[in-house]
């Protein structure tokens, strides 16, 4: 259903007034939708010494002075590796997608964690190294990765692959995130932490190979179980989508929706099962029985809350997206899901003007490999105009966000989400603030100089001001 832009941008919410936060928290808040305090992930302190040996290497113990991620803080990371590993690594993705572990040394601001995995991280982001083309958009969003280059590739870092409870600042995993400088992902970051929904953190840094040249890249924690227990003061079970997973109901059997779902918490005490009950419900309720019985298997003012802000972010590559890219949070006492963002790396980089109503997408309908372009999503399965699959798994659309946004039982709360995000992150000149945050925090490196990540922050500043002058001007219309 089409919705009327002025009456989502006029209807009546609360304005919140917020002080300008650092750039280098990205934290997740109180999250509306539940009444949870979202913690964000395992505490940052010094990282404790895990007596376990594993290949015969006791787990590091680290002293960094200050936490990872610090309020306006960059820091330095240095990787080494066996060349020889690199090449066995590169070799196997290229010949059947396999993300294989290796080795690794890794330095943080002069500390030295030994025995860590790293392996490549992304989907369509890798697609170049395999001979196809990645998603590469604006500021430098995923464009520019080779095999050539290792200090270009995205990575998952895991601090005790090797060496059992392993961590860094009680950090078991991060990620490195494509792109230079990304301000736009470290944005969206920012501002889905400032709007009190669960996040991840993030920070700056220099980065090098083996001694090769500096980028600039940033470091987001990676989601894992501690990230899951102390991710709200409710406890919960934390699920992650795969690129390749389909929200559709497949039966009954749980080890269909093992792989598609990773279940990252719980595991002695959960399992899948509140996942496929939901997706079976979903498959079998009429229009009239989804308007009904919504809430009692989804949070709808938590949903309601990551739709707006989904789309106020003009971000096509969410979990109706072709890279499936969210988290399913369980509450244990609601017995609801919620929806957790993940992967802003396409957000803020389509079309400005994209209003309330539409469904962004990424690979057609809209601005395309920009991300975020507006416009109808292609149903599960469909091709791109060229005939080939969408880039990541080849699916988008997403049945609860269609269903949720077309129905009128769930209009109100959608556009009073719609009404108090946009208040707060955007008309009170909040983004522009972060933005200024972040930018200043932001290392210069071989890679990245001053001039070109000033070019870079203007830029962006130019789409939030499109953006919000494009809502406002649509909302007195």
């Amino acid at each position: 259903m089409q919705r009327s832009t002025g009456a989502i941008l006029s209807s009546s919410a609360l304005a919140v007034a917020l002080a300008l936060t650092g750039c280098g928290t990205g934290t997740g808040a109180t999250s509306t939708g539940s009444s949870a305090t979202a913690t964000s992930t395992a505490t940052s302190t010094a990282a404790s010494a895990a007596g376990a040996e594993a290949n015969g290497t006791e787990a590091a113990t680290t002293t960094a002075g200050t936490t990872l991620f610090a309020d306006g803080a960059s820091h330095s990371v240095s990787i080494t590796w066996n060349a020889d590993d690199y090449a066995a690594m590169i070799a196997a993705y290229e010949a059947d997608g396999s993300k294989d572990w290796i080795t690794a040394n890794i330095t943080i601001d002069g500390t030295l964690v030994s025995n860590i995995g790293v392996r490549l991280k992304g989907n369509s982001t890798l697609r170049s190294l395999s001979g196809g083309s990645d998603m590469g958009g604006p500021g430098g969003t995923s464009a520019g990765i080779s095999s050539d280059v290792p200090e270009s590739l995205p990575l998952l870092i895991d601090f005790d692959k090797y060496v059992d409870a392993q961590t860094y600042e009680g950090l078991t995993q991060l990620s490195l995130r494509p792109g230079s400088p990304v301000l736009n992902e470290a944005l969206a970051l920012a501002l889905t932490a400032t709007s009190g929904q669960a996040t991840q953190r993030y920070a700056y840094t220099t980065y090098s190979v083996n001694g090769s040249a500096t980028q600039t890249r940033l470091l987001v924690e990676n989601p894992d179980e501690a990230y899951a227990d102390s991710l709200f003061d409710t406890d919960g079970v934390l699920y992650k989508a795969d690129a390749e997973s389909s929200f559709t109901y497949q039966g009954d059997d749980l080890a269909t929706y093992e792989e598609q779902f990773k279940q990252l918490n719980a595991k002695k005490t959960a399992d899948v099962q509140p996942v496929v009950d939901s997706l079976r419900w979903l498959s079998e309720a009429s229009d009239e029985e989804f308007d009904a019985q919504l809430g009692e298997w989804v949070d709808v003012e938590s949903f309601a809350r990551y739709t707006a802000t989904m789309n106020l972010l003009v971000n096509g590559d969410d979990m109706a997206g072709p890279g499936q890219n969210y988290y399913l949070w369980y509450d244990l006492g609601t017995k609801k899901i919620s929806v957790i963002s993940w992967d802003l790396n396409l957000a803020m980089t389509g079309n400005a003007a994209a209003s309330p109503d539409e469904q962004l997408s990424i690979g057609g309908g809209g601005n395309g490999a920009g991300g975020g372009g507006g416009g109808a999503m292609r149903p599960p399965g469909q091709n791109d105009d060229a005939g080939a699959p969408l880039a990541g798994s080849g699916r988008g659309g997403n049945e609860l966000k269609e269903r949720f946004l077309a129905s009128a039982a769930f209009q109100t709360a959608y556009d009073d989400a719609y009404a108090e995000l946009y208040q707060q992150l955007y008309a009170s000149g909040t983004a522009a603030g972060l933005l200024d945050a972040i930018a200043a925090v932001v290392p210069s490196s071989d890679g990245l100089t001053a001039d070109e990540l000033a070019a870079e922050t203007e830029t962006l500043r130019t789409f939030l001001q499109e953006r919000t002058d494009g809502l406002r001007a649509a909302a007195a219309s």
